[in-house]
């Protein structure tokens, strides 16, 4: 996905998965891995955990009673709020995730332009395998741009991650009540994982636009800042790539998006369950 946004030389995501195995074999696809799965458990925590949160206080400020629904614009201001805070965490792990993934080799054999390089000529990224893990390129990171720059593209993620969870928490709200049999109190488990796989596919999908802008910024700076912020970054993928730049990795990001979200909503309904006490199952 990283790939496809940010360089320059990809046809198509099939041609995008052709030339990583032709030029890094297998561990090409697996690059930036170790501090997502790291961190993710915390992340997903601090999500669900907000969101939950939010939807408490505001049952109890609104109508005094914490299990009380919320209304359509009640769940989009809970939704705001887990976007804005998801932030302090995701746009680290997001930056080191795409700077260890945009270590490509050889660059100059695959022939493919990179967002800084020069328009017609294959670029190399600076010391090709600038960091050997995570953890190397955090400590570059801080050393180069202070604490600051462990949140370059924090802006497009928070015009992203707003949104995006708006359409995510509350599609998933509205498709359970839907889904939910008369006479039962929650729905299915099966409504539960189809209900997060479709929030999680609409979610993606619209937000690929600001994806894309954001994963340039967070590649960009490596050697030399190419864009001075995202009105720039917007600005200056259309005028070089077009409309279609803001697209590219949209169908990626919509079918990742529907099993992804469906066993986090599962494994999040599942658990509250436990929590609560509730050891009779729905019926399927």
């Amino acid at each position: 996905q990283t790939r496809l946004q940010v360089a320059k030389g990809y046809r198509s995501t099939f041609h995008c998965v052709q030339t990583i195995y032709r030029y890094e074999n297998v561990t090409g696809f697996f690059k930036g891995m170790s501090f997502p799965l790291f961190s993710i458990a915390f992340y997903n925590s601090l999500v669900f955990g907000v969101f939950n949160s939010t939807q408490r206080h505001i049952s109890q400020y609104r109508y005094e009673d914490v299990g009380h629904a919320l209304s359509l614009l009640e769940l989009t201001v809970a939704s705001a709020v887990t976007g804005f805070v998801s932030v302090g965490i995701g746009a680290p792990v997001d930056l080191v995730k795409i700077r260890l993934q945009m270590q490509m080799q050889p660059l100059s054999t695959a022939n493919l332009n990179l967002v800084g390089g020069v328009a017609g000529r294959a670029v190399d990224l600076p010391n090709q395998r600038a960091f050997r893990g995570p953890i190397q390129c955090i400590i570059g990171i801080l050393r180069q741009n202070g604490l600051l720059g462990m949140y370059r593209g924090a802006r497009a993620m928070i015009l992203r991650d707003i949104p995006g969870y708006c359409l995510y928490f509350v599609p998933y709200t509205q498709l359970c009540r839907w889904f939910t049999k008369e006479g039962h109190s929650a729905p299915s488990p099966f409504a539960v994982w189809l209900a997060g796989g479709m929030a999680g596919a609409i979610s993606w999908g619209t937000a690929t636009p600001m994806d894309v802008v954001k994963s340039r910024l967070q590649a960009d700076g490596v050697q030399q800042n190419k864009y001075r912020g995202v009105l720039h970054c917007i600005y200056h993928s259309y005028q070089t790539e077009g409309i279609k730049v803001f697209f590219r990795g949209v169908t990626l990001n919509a079918v990742r998006g529907f099993p992804m979200s469906a066993a986090m909503f599962l494994g999040y309904e599942l658990s509250l369950k436990a929590m609560r006490g509730q050891r009779r199952e729905p019926e399927l």
